[in-house]
Formats: C-alpha cells, sequence, structure tokens
C-alpha cells in the first residue's frame, strides 16, 4: 500500500501540501509542496525537477514546473497560490531525493499564500486513499 501521511493535504494531481504553520513571519501561510509516492511509483527514477524562481507568483492548480524521470516527463501543479518563498536547491544535484524520500528531503517548494483557505480545501489523507482506490480500477 502506498504511504499517505496523515497530517497532509493532496490533489488529484499527486500533490501534496505542508503547512508550515508561523514560517511566514508576517502575513500569510506557508505550504510547502511536493510529489507523492503514488506520483513517484508512477515516474520511476527521478532524473531532473524544473521548479520555478524564488519571488514567482503562481495560480492554484497551475503548472510551476516539470519532473522527469527515466519514463516520462510530467507537470507539476500547484496546490495553491501565491508566492515562491523558497525552492528546494538540493533536487538540482541530487533529484533522486523525490524518489529517496519524497514527504521529507523531496520537498519542491515553499509557497506564501494570502489565504489558508485553497489548502483546507484540498483532499485530506482518507479523501486521498479513497481517491486512489478509484484510479485501481
Amino acid at each position: 500500500m502506498t504511504e499517505i501521511p496523515k497530517e497532509l493535504r493532496y490533489t488529484k494531481d499527486h500533490e501534496w501540501a505542508r503547512s508550515l504553520s508561523g514560517s511566514a513571519g508576517s502575513g500569510g501561510t506557508v505550504i510547502e509542496v511536493g510529489v507523492t509516492r503514488y506520483a513517484v511509483e508512477q515516474l520511476g527514477d527521478v532524473t531532473l525537477v524544473d521548479l520555478p524562481a524564488v519571488g514567482a507568483s503562481i495560480e492554484s492548480h497551475q503548472r510551476f514546473g516539470d519532473i522527469e524521470s527515466v519514463k516520462t516527463v510530467s507537470e507539476l501543479f500547484a496546490p495553491v497560490g501565491g508566492e515562491v518563498l523558497a525552492i528546494n536547491e538540493q533536487l538540482r544535484d541530487q533529484p533522486e531525493l523525490v524518489n529517496d524520500n519524497c514527504y521529507e528531503a523531496g520537498w519542491m517548494v515553499r509557497i506564501k499564500v494570502a489565504s489558508s483557505a485553497e489548502f483546507e480545501a484540498l483532499m485530506d489523507a482518507a479523501q486521498y486513499q479513497a481517491y486512489l482506490g478509484t484510479l485501481d480500477h
């Protein structure tokens, strides 16, 4: 069974989002984003992660980058909109971190959102597990 951490939120595009409470400083919530174990299993060995620049503005459910593997190239979609505060620089030289630990060391971007409502609207772990069940048939 695919690992689905309960503290995260999920999209149908197989991105996860984690609220980093209190890390935005003045105003706004910071959301850390990556791809799920299910996505990693579908991709195979990740060879490149192309991420936006720090300071870029991204929109919810819109493409914010690409992930390449030995099998395919896939687009990455933002679970929330906002400003990119940080990118995981380690992925430039070590894209395999996504395969090794997609929920921790393999995070991709941190986004400052003006409203946490978009985050709250994402699927919780139980909803994502149920969604995955619809894909296996």
